[in-house]
């Protein structure tokens, strides 16, 4: 639960509208919200195998994730598991879901792809590294 609540609070709470508008369009501010979020992850970390390497992943992962918008690659990629129909990337390329998806679902489904990898990955690094 601490886990959840700490990635809450450094994804929603404490990021700026400065980086939240910006962090993918520019490394500087995906770093400083990169920061921000991994700090109270400290508190974790230091109970994890590899305190050191547990953070770092963290750290890096949550810059790589959000700078370059990842999420959507995932999400673009579950359509290869339905038998047809698979969309074009161009069409795909800003949130992942067809442009034909109602504007405001594919972004709120983006949100829950980018926090649910976010969440599997910290889980993982406090928990084996």
């Amino acid at each position: 639960m601490i886990q959840l609540i700490l990635h809450l609070i450094g994804d929603y709470v404490t990021q700026s509208d400065w980086m939240a508008q910006n962090k993918a369009k520019h490394s500087l501010p995906a770093m400083a919200h990169a920061l921000v979020y991994s700090l109270p992850f400290l508190f974790l970390t230091a109970h994890a195998p590899n305190p050191a390497i547990a953070g770092t992943v963290i750290l890096v992962t949550h810059f790589l994730i959000d700078r370059y918008r990842l999420a959507r690659y995932v999400v673009f990629a579950k359509n290869f598991l339905s038998p047809n129909n698979y969309p074009k990337w161009e069409d795909c390329k800003a949130t992942g879901y067809p442009s034909e998806r109602p504007a405001w679902l594919a972004v709120w489904l983006l949100i829950a792809a980018d926090n649910t990898l976010h969440l599997a990955i910290n889980w993982a690094a406090l928990k084996w590294l």
